[in-house]
Formats: C-alpha cells, sequence, structure tokens
C-alpha cells in the first residue's frame, strides 16, 4: 500500500475547503491543530467525518491532518469526508466502488446563489404596490 504522506487531497462542499492528509498512524484526527472532538464540540459531527475510514475498515490505520477553512461547520464536515475519501482512493482504488455507492466521492454542487441588482435578495423582490 502506498501512503500518501506527501500528497494533499481537496475536498470542497459549498464555500468550504479542505485540505487532507492521511499519514500511517493510529486514527487520530486532528482539525486546524486541534483535535476533532475539540474542534466541531460535537461526537456525532467526529463520527460523520470518520464515515469513509469506517466503511474502508482503516479507522486505526492512518492518522488524519486536516486544515479547513470557509462555510459553516455542514458545510466543512462536507469537505473533509469528500478529501478523506479522495485520499482512500488514491492509496487503494479497491475503496472506490465501497466510497461511491455511498456517495462519498461526489462533490456537492450546491452554492449560494448570487444577489442580483434590483432585488433585495436572490429572487426576492420588492412589494408590488398598484396604486
Amino acid at each position: 500500500m502506498v501512503t500518501s504522506q506527501n500528497n494533499i487531497k481537496l475536498g470542497r462542499r459549498k464555500t468550504a475547503v479542505a485540505r487532507v492528509r492521511l499519514i500511517n498512524g493510529t486514527g487520530k484526527v486532528v482539525v486546524n491543530r486541534k483535535e476533532a472532538i475539540n474542534y466541531f464540540k460535537s461526537e456525532h459531527f467526529t463520527a460523520q467525518i470518520i464515515e469513509p475510514l469506517k466503511l474502508t475498515n482503516t479507522e486505526t490505520l492512518y492518522d488524519v491532518y486536516v486544515v479547513v477553512n470557509g462555510g459553516g461547520v455542514k458545510g466543512q464536515i462536507g469537505a473533509i469526508k469528500l478529501g478523506i475519501s479522495r485520499a482512500l482512493v488514491e492509496i487503494n482504488e479497491d475503496f472506490r466502488k465501497i466510497l461511491r455507492s455511498k456517495d462519498l466521492l461526489t462533490r456537492d454542487p450546491r452554492m449560494v446563489e448570487r444577489k442580483k441588482y434590483g432585488r433585495p435578495k436572490a429572487r426576492k423582490r420588492f412589494q408590488f404596490s398598484k396604486r
């Protein structure tokens, strides 16, 4: 097996961007130089992050180091999951089928629609007055 020690995989969701590095280790997850549980302050969010590792039974084989910025909590979690999934596929191509079936290799393309001129928001209109 090849380690992606020098390769950083990108994951994106909405405006969040995560740079993920997998290194042979014991299963430690570090997000922005903090333990994942301290960064997200929730077991539920931490469990979502390591979902790709659980599916491929590699939870205790790799340490995950992540630098993430932009977006909110959910966007950052989605970006991290995509980055981890891409790194796992680079390590072992057999993981692609497992991760693809759970939709973990698909980038979520939804973004906030931009505000248009002459309107208060992207689609909302000012109140219509007949007289």
